[in-house]
């Protein structure tokens, strides 16, 4: 889609805007005409697409963003091959952390202190 189309704003007729600043103004034109906007309800395939509630049933049988139901099984991982891809599992941590910390102990917090500064000091 072409970010500098114009598309017609459904809540003002006399509002043509830029492609890329449609969903700013949907929710702002929204916000400024609410007895229009009660009046319609979003395209459940394109949140974009905002129709008068009557005309809802018919837009979704036309809509150019409906997807049918054979790529929305793949997007949603329904089929067999994106199981397949999902049963790996990650192998077991070699890391043993309380092994590390019994090797080199760090030195207790004390609050207000420079206890690094005396380590440093030390050695």
């Amino acid at each position: 889609m072409d970010p500098e189309r114009l598309i017609q704003c459904p809540y003002d007729k006399n509002h043509q805007v830029r492609a890329c600043r449609f969903p700013y103004h949907l929710v702002k034109c929204r916000q400024n005409n609410q007895k229009i906007a009660k009046e319609l309800v979003a395209c459940p395939y394109n949140a974009r697409h905002r129709v008068p509630r009557q005309e809802l049933n018919m837009h979704m049988s036309v809509c150019e963003n409906k997807v049918s139901p054979e790529l929305e099984g793949v997007r949603w991982g329904t089929n067999n091959r994106t199981k397949e891809a999902t049963a790996w599992q990650c192998p077991p941590s070699q890391e043993d952390w309380e092994a590390d910390a019994d090797e080199a102990p760090a030195p207790p917090f004390i609050f207000g202190t420079r206890a690094y500064v005396r380590i440093n000091q030390e050695q």
